[in-house]
């Protein structure tokens, strides 16, 4: 069964909570880093870090943060060592991401997008799966500059 790691802050509880339903439906397990999540009070930095760390170290496949806009959520994401996070508002960003890019966390703005199309952003970028082939060396040069650190 596959797991999938959601978080979310104040601004996207109802599309989480939306999120979670639609994903369960497809037989998804899904666990919740969210701010209204037992005791957790986190801003959304912490949320962001929390699941990218979980990613980075294996412990959930892919990810999917909701905020506001979606973009907050994808810079802190992207601190996180070998996590590729992926604001997305249209179906064809969200293919790509996965096809292209090999995001494993996927980010939503529910300021931005409405119910439906979040739905199908994430059914498109939960059935795309990363190609290689020309993007390989591409993705391999997204690696060794974060590794790296500093300006060449």
């Amino acid at each position: 069964m596959l797991t999938i790691a959601i978080g979310a802050d104040d601004a996207a509880t109802d599309l989480k909570n939306l999120m979670k339903s639609h994903l369960q439906s497809k037989g998804i397990e899904v666990v919740d880093f969210s701010h209204d999540i037992g005791e957790n009070a986190l801003m959304y930095p912490d949320i962001a870090y929390n699941l990218a760390s979980a990613i980075s170290e294996g412990a959930y496949p892919r990810g999917i943060l909701l905020c506001g806009t979606g973009i907050g959520m994808a810079i802190v994401a992207n601190k996180v060592p070998g996590v590729r996070a992926a604001q997305c508002h249209d179906t064809f960003s969200a293919e790509r991401s996965r096809k292209s890019n090999n995001a494993q966390v996927l980010t939503l703005g529910a300021r931005v997008i409405g119910p439906e199309l979040a739905k199908n952003i994430v059914n498109v970028w939960l059935d795309s799966e990363y190609e290689g082939g020309g993007s390989a060396p591409k993705v391999e040069k997204i690696d060794y500059y974060e590794k790296l650190g500093k300006p060449v």
